[in-house]
């Protein structure tokens, strides 16, 4: 039999067009499971910072919001609260914040950048509870602060740890900056981070 009468240009092309379009269908089906490896628009969220807005936020207030699946308070303390701190120190478990529980522009008498704003992650340091925000004197705490009732830990309005309680450190501050005068980035330092 004798190839003369077949069209070899016609026969490259069918199969160069048959080669392209298995590639492309090979893409069309790599790209979703390439896509599984990425992780979900849930799971970067859940480690996204969040922005806090304390503008409106009055003394003696307190304003929780999530980051990472866990309560992040802002509270706005008074000067009758600050000037309670120091009276404090000798009834306390590291009263300078010596344990790595803040970062280093936190670790100061107020634990925080600006002393009539605390940062804090909401949960005790125990077990993982929330306690609660005592803002006013009570059986509990003779100056306020932050109490867990499941257990009894207590902790001052700068979130250290009274002694003698389960809670082995103090609340958590979480890295954070300032945006603007009303505004707290929880999770960035990208911010102000110097009073």
């Amino acid at each position: 039999m004798s190839n003369d009468g077949v069209n070899t240009s016609r026969r490259t092309f069918l199969i160069g067009l048959t080669s392209a379009i298995g590639a492309a269908g090979a893409v069309g089906a790599a790209v979703p499971f390439v896509k599984s490896w990425q992780p979900s628009a849930k799971a970067k969220n859940a480690g996204a910072p969040v922005t806090v807005d304390i503008g409106k936020l009055e003394p003696g207030q307190r304003v929780v919001e999530e980051w990472r699946g866990q309560p992040v308070w802002v509270v706005r303390r008074t000067d009758d609260m600050l000037q309670t701190l120091p009276q404090l120190e000798n009834k306390l478990s590291d009263p300078a914040s010596e344990a790595d529980q803040q970062p280093a522009y936190a670790q100061n008498e107020w634990r925080s950048i600006k002393k009539e704003l605390l940062v804090l992650i909401g949960t005790c340091t125990h077990l993982g509870c929330s306690p609660l925000y005592e803002d006013e004197p009570t059986v509990e705490l003779e100056h306020g602060g932050f109490f867990c009732p499941c257990h009894g830990s207590k902790f001052d309005l700068a979130g250290r740890v009274y002694k003698g309680v389960p809670a082995p450190t103090n609340l958590v501050v979480p890295p954070h900056s300032y945006l603007s005068e009303g505004v707290i980035i929880v999770g960035s330092e990208e911010g102000e981070t110097e009073a």
